[in-house]
């Protein structure tokens, strides 16, 4: 995993990262049911799911959005270096643009867009977070993920 100073985070400004594939299968989607009780058909009943537009089950978006730090730890995106902690501060723009079907597999496309300094130590940032979906033109999910890194002192 590639690291980078913190001082020279700005350099990466605007470029791209690509993480690995990940495959949504059925379990998945199963297990996130499960864990937010979410259980609406189109998301665990393949028989009625087919008879929908999407014809078969498809992830929640919710399922895809928290998908986030999974797909960042499998990017090449480089980590800064010394960074204690970083803490989720929210989503500006986050749109659902098309569904993920059970079996398919997704990527994250990162792209940082700013660094703010609140305080001392402690550094907002923005990062487009785009999940594509492999084979399509259409990605799932488009977000600007805003995050608090705080640094060592």
């Amino acid at each position: 995993m590639a690291t980078i100073a913190v001082d020279r985070l700005s350099s990466i400004i605007g470029q791209p990262f690509l993480s690995e594939w990940v495959l949504i299968d059925q379990a998945m989607i199963d297990a996130f049911a499960a864990a937010t009780g979410d259980r609406q058909f189109i998301h665990v009943d393949p028989v009625r799911a087919a008879a929908t537009p999407f014809g078969g089950t498809v992830a929640h978006g919710f399922l895809t959005l928290s998908l986030m730090p999974m797909l960042l730890d499998r990017s090449d995106m480089p980590r800064p270096e010394g960074v204690r902690m970083a803490v989720n501060y929210g989503c500006d723009t986050l749109r659902f643009v098309a569904p993920v079907r059970s079996g398919t597999r997704v990527r994250g496309r990162f792209t940082l867009l700013s660094l703010v300094e609140r305080r001392p130590g402690v550094i907002t940032q923005t990062v487009e977070f785009t999940v594509e979906i492999e084979g399509s033109d259409k990605p799932a999910l488009v977000a600007e993920w805003i995050g608090q890194l705080f640094v060592q002192s």
